[in-house]
């Protein structure tokens, strides 16, 4: 599979960061699978209230696996090109079997075509006909069929209800926690001619802002310095003058 950047600068990984990349990359994938193994042999009680708690926690980790894969996109996680877009796919492909080489794609025309009709992110008008679109614009049929012929291969091994609670309504869940924070709410409305990225900024609450969506409500910052990692764009915000 052949992957090429559409951006002419920040391909290379500033050196700081190369070491801290990769890290963070194995750390959020061992996480997930932890939380997810964890999740998978637990004994589920509907009385006990660390279930949904549980629910929540994995819902954010499959929403960090999309930004550890969304972070290889920019190649900002190791310099080695092949083991840069390996984390990608691998991150990519647990999350639901995403084919990672078309969200590259799409991702990088969303930040050419950022706000127009070429943008394949941006569908204009009332927040749930604009999340279906999202749905539409990157689940693909073949993917479900393989997440459903998935599920039967694990049913072998795990109770339905664990792999349902686990593996499918948080990583649903977390759909809807990467489209909201990461691309409604920074994306959706008008904009002042000057802000050339058409995108906005949540205010300065890094604690939230990890929480909503691993600092992309920082979106701005990140259109404007797409070469910055997600776990540095908390800096970038400081610094930032955009309200």
């Amino acid at each position: 599979m052949k992957i090429s950047s559409v951006f002419s600068g920040p391909a290379r990984i500033k050196l700081s960061y190369q070491f801290a990349g990769s890290v963070t990359a194995l750390l959020v994938i061992l996480i997930w699978l932890g939380s997810l193994v964890f999740g998978l042999i637990r004994p589920v009680s509907w009385n006990d209230p660390w279930i949904y708690i549980h629910v929540l926690i994995q819902t954010h980790l499959y929403t960090g696996l999309f930004i550890t894969a969304h972070d290889a996109m920019h190649h900002l996680i190791s310099p080695n090109r092949n083991t840069n877009h390996g984390y990608g796919i691998l991150a990519a492909t647990l999350f639901m079997l995403n084919n990672y080489a078309g969200l590259y794609a799409k991702h990088h025309q969303h930040h050419l075509y950022v706000g127009t009709e070429k943008d394949p992110d941006y569908h204009p008008g009332n927040v749930w006909i604009w999340y279906f679109k999202f749905l539409k614009e990157y689940v693909s049929i073949w993917q479900i069929i393989g997440v459903g012929i998935l599920f039967n291969l694990m049913a072998l091994f795990f109770d339905q209800t664990n792999l349902f609670l686990f593996w499918i309504i948080p990583a649903v869940l977390s759909t809807f926690q990467l489209f909201f924070f990461g691309t409604y709410l920074p994306h959706r409305g008008d904009f002042a001619e000057s802000n050339i990225h058409k995108a906005r900024s949540f205010p300065k609450k890094h604690v939230l802002a990890f929480l909503s969506c691993y600092f992309f409500g920082y979106h701005y910052e990140h259109h404007d310095k797409p070469f910055i990692p997600w776990w540095m764009l908390w800096r970038e915000r400081e610094k930032s003058q955009v309200s």
